[in-house]
């Protein structure tokens, strides 16, 4: 699915749920991708932890879906992804050589970031959504601190995500949220069928 930028930043925000992919061989990364859209999750984060990346791209390239890149460490990296078809870059951390690729490329950067200075930063790199990582390491209370200074400030919490807090943090301000560790579980337990049922429970929690 082919986007601008401002149409990618706002669909991760319409459909609110992020799937963060991250699979041990090609084919199982492109198996929990093909399951988490069957489930109605269609903003798909593809991380570079996953081997020979490069052919779940390949595997998906025509099909409808919004996928970007993950645990995207350097602006090599980023370059890579996106000449693969990432529509937008996920980083643990913020990095701004890669804010500055992304805007040369006009790709949406999500940089994860953990205090209001490294929030600012981002924000004066033209980062859009700041991708609060690890959210664990928060409450949802913590979206309404920042917002006190940073009201324009659009935050998608990850990690630490799941069906029971999924709407606190939804209902606390934030514009999406990064989910994971439930669907590689289900793919463990029950394969395809069970990530797709596992994002089914994500995606009636929105409806």
């Amino acid at each position: 699915m082919n986007m601008g930028k401002q149409e990618t930043i706002q669909h991760i925000k319409d459909t609110k749920l992020v799937a963060v992919i991250r699979g041990e061989s090609p084919e199982e990364a492109t198996s929990l991708i093909k399951g988490s859209v069957a489930g109605g999750i269609a903003s798909i984060e593809l991380t570079y932890t996953t081997p020979y990346v490069e052919d779940v791209f390949k595997a998906l390239r025509g099909e409808n879906i919004v996928i970007g890149a993950g645990t995207v460490l350097d602006p090599e990296t980023a370059r890579h992804a996106i000449l693969q078809g990432a529509q937008f870059i996920v980083s643990p951390s913020f990095n701004a050589d890669i804010a500055t690729l992304c805007n040369r490329y006009t790709i949406p950067y999500l940089p994860g970031c953990m205090s209001l200075k490294e929030m600012v930063t981002a924000l004066e790199s033209g980062c859009d959504i700041l991708k609060l990582f690890p959210a664990n390491n928060f409450t949802p209370k913590f979206i309404g601190a920042v917002k006190g200074p940073l009201p324009y400030a659009q935050i998608m919490p990850t990690g630490g995500i799941n069906a029971d807090n999924l709407e606190e943090w939804l209902q606390a301000g934030a514009v999406a949220v990064g989910i994971g560790s439930d669907l590689n579980r289900a793919y463990a337990a029950g394969g395809v069928e069970a990530v797709t049922e596992a994002a089914r429970v994500y995606s009636a929690k929105l409806q």
